[in-house]
């Protein structure tokens, strides 16, 4: 059952699990998804939980249970970082780790350059050097979000992500809102100021994120974890990915102590 804060003039769906005195993580999930298909079906927040951490999670506006804005300017990466830093003060946390998948990682980029101090340990996952260099033409998916179905769809990419969308039963109208405005990409010398320690993980067969490792160079404190065999959409539960990503907040989980 999820619980509601306030941020930006929106309700946004959240949970909360673990000892309320661990380490915090706030889980920020990719496009078209969710609190629930990135992190309680795959099992995250359970083992995020297991060792000892508390699991803050939340829906994206436009996504899941939120609110859903059709205007893209409620969209921008840095209104969406405001919405990170808003469940933190709902909750009370002074400071959490970040860990996004994909557009959350874009997010929670802007989120790290904005406010260091409250998130001074960040994951991207799903997100390499697209980070800089974008991650390809998103056009067609707004197109193929807004055909008025699947089959009238004919550009792969688009496929997938109209695909995932009816899956999901989402605001097809908002996710195309949303990706509108929340695809802006970062400088090298914004990613240079993120100084914060930075595990990121890409799966070897995503064709979307771009590399982590040219990425982790980039990044003062940056870490990089190729996720073997896995795509853009299989990559976010890998085993090994979970225990690359557990053993990289323990090593830090001082940084982010309550």
């Amino acid at each position: 059952m999820t619980d509601r804060f306030h941020s930006g003039g929106f309700e946004l769906a959240f949970i909360d699990e673990g000892e309320s005195t661990a380490p915090v993580v706030v889980l920020v999930h990719g496009f078209a998804s969710s609190l629930r298909i990135n992190w309680v079906d795959p099992s995250w927040v359970a083992t995020l939980v297991a060792a000892g951490f508390r699991v803050l999670a939340f829906d994206h506006r436009g996504h899941g249970d939120s609110d859903k804005p059709l205007d893209p300017e409620q969209y921008t990466p840095q209104h969406m970082a405001d919405d990170m830093r808003a469940l933190l003060d709902a909750r009370g946390v002074r400071r959490a780790a970040a860990f996004g998948y994909s557009m959350g990682a874009r997010v929670s980029a802007f989120a790290a350059l904005s406010h260091a101090e409250r998130w001074p340990v960040l994951v991207f996952g799903g997100l390499g050097i697209g980070l800089v260099h974008g991650v390809g033409d998103w056009d067609p998916i707004v197109t193929a979000l807004l055909a008025p179905a699947l089959g009238d769809v004919s550009d792969e990419r688009g496929r997938m992500f109209r695909a995932f969308a009816d899956r999901t039963h989402s605001n097809r109208q908002a996710l195309a809102a949303c990706i509108t405005h929340s695809r802006r990409e970062l400088s090298r010398d914004e990613v240079a100021r993120i100084t914060q320690p930075v595990l990121v993980g890409v799966g070897t067969r995503d064709d979307i994120a771009g590399s982590p490792g040219e990425l982790a160079d980039l990044l003062p404190a940056g870490e990089a974890f190729a996720i073997e065999k896995r795509d853009h959409m299989l990559a976010v539960g890998d085993r090994t990915f979970k225990a690359a990503v557990v053993e990289f907040l323990s090593r830090h989980k001082e940084r982010f102590a309550p």
